[in-house]
């Protein structure tokens, strides 16, 4: 009776303190919310004065045609022929320098109204998804899956915007909606996608550490695969418009949007064979296969979209290269809970990193433990004996393993020390 009345006491006090962990949330949701507000509030502000200046100019440049229009009708009454023709022609040059003034300055009052409605856009996307979010704290939760699912979904990268799909008029979106959308479907696939496909593992393998490889091995693999087909796509698109755009400027940027406005041209299921092809040949998962990874296809046809996708910002998107055994890099990476903590080196991931050139937009995820480097070693070896000859009998490799048992190895003695 003491024990469960010690155990209601502390389950007492963690539902106080998630409670209070709610309450601040709500209390920061609010005042995001209120920030967000402001801001729309103040571009709508500036968009508006930006068109009083406008109908403001548009009026004076009518103005100053009507009062040139009647001097030069006066100039024409009161001067000889000759002279009409020379203020003809300085009033044509005027008119030609005050239309071209007129036309930079709609030009750059286009883009200034064009990037505020960029901002207004993301202002309202992050807007609906801080109603959302708050709205989801206020309902009850669903129960936990497993423990090591809460733990790892507690640590998700976290985005600024948070739209599930991207709109349907692609080519009107800005580079800055569609790369926030994106992100948040990267984001989404961590946190979910990447869950459920766990618990779909977890079925056939017993072993977590084989099943994040396995995901983490998709994720390149979708990626790399990804990136081909739109390397393919754009080179079919450029030789389609290529007569159509003979001796233009403009071929490049015509190219960029037509692939936007049909990114739903991409084949994904063949991606999608290709991941699994690469991925059922590939050493550091099991070899042959223990499971069929058809059971990922869904999971890999959303990473190939999001990665085919990422490929049409300016800059692309590209995922980190990670390798077992490497230092861990706190900049790109976050340790998982299982991981030890004083290790600096990195066992497998877990997720990859998201990068733009050079700069980490969205941290990945890694296991590290000590002797990480040596694991990494006897993989390579093993992966390395998988290719021996069959030929060979049993006791013979029973003999060379015994012999080689006793004798230092040779990949020890030939690195330095750390």
């Amino acid at each position: 009776m003491q024990q469960l009345d010690s155990n209601l006491n502390s389950t007492r006090s963690q539902c106080n303190q998630v409670q209070d962990d709610l309450v601040e949330t709500e209390k920061n949701l609010e005042e995001s919310k209120n920030r967000s507000a402001i801001s729309l509030l103040a571009a709508e502000e500036e968009i508006n004065q930006l068109k009083k200046q406008l109908k403001s100019l548009q009026a004076q440049e009518d103005a100053r045609h009507r009062n040139t229009d009647q001097r030069s009708s006066e100039n024409r009454r009161s001067e000889p022929w000759s002279l009409e023709e020379r203020k003809r022609e300085q009033w044509n040059s005027l008119k030609q320098n005050a239309d071209q003034q007129d036309t930079e300055a709609m030009s750059d009052y286009k883009k200034q109204l064009r990037n505020l409605k960029e901002e207004i856009a993301v202002l309202s996307a992050e807007k609906s998804a801080l109603q959302g979010r708050s709205s989801r704290s206020r309902s009850p939760s669903p129960a936990p899956r497993s423990r090591s699912c809460s733990r790892s979904r507690s640590a998700s990268p976290s985005t600024a915007v948070k739209v599930r799909r991207p709109s349907p008029n692609r080519s009107k979106l800005s580079n800055v909606a569609r790369k926030a959308a994106l992100l948040s479907r990267f984001s989404d696939s961590y946190s979910q996608a990447r869950l459920d496909a766990q618990c779909l593992l977890r079925r056939c393998i017993d072993k977590a550490e084989t099943v994040q490889r396995i995901i983490y091995i998709a994720t390149v693999e979708a990626f790399h695969v990804a990136k081909m087909a739109f390397r393919h796509f754009k080179i079919h698109v450029r030789k389609s418009l290529t007569p159509s755009y003979v001796g233009s400027n403009d071929f490049e940027n015509a190219v960029l949007d037509y692939v936007i406005c049909h990114l739903d041209l991409y084949d994904s299921q063949s991606s999608v064979n290709d991941v699994i092809r690469a991925m059922n040949v590939n050493p550091k998962i099991s070899f042959p296969p223990v499971v069929d990874f058809c059971l990922l296809s869904d999971f890999i046809q959303e990473i190939c979209c999001i990665a085919f996708a990422m490929q049409a910002l300016e800059p692309p998107l590209d995922i980190a290269y990670g390798a077992d055994g490497e230092v861990f890099n706190d900049c790109k990476y976050r340790r998982s809970y299982d991981s030890d903590f004083t290790a600096p080196l990195v066992l497998y991931h877990v997720w990859p990193a998201l990068m733009e050139n050079d700069c980490v937009i969205m941290k990945g995820e890694a296991v590290t433990r000590r002797g990480a480097f040596w694991n990494s070693v006897r993989s390579v070896s093993r992966c390395r004996s998988r290719s021996l000859s069959p030929i060979c009998p049993r006791s013979q490799i029973g003999l060379n393993t015994m012999s080689r048992s006793r004798s230092p190895s040779p990949i020890r003695c030939g690195l330095p020390r750390f």
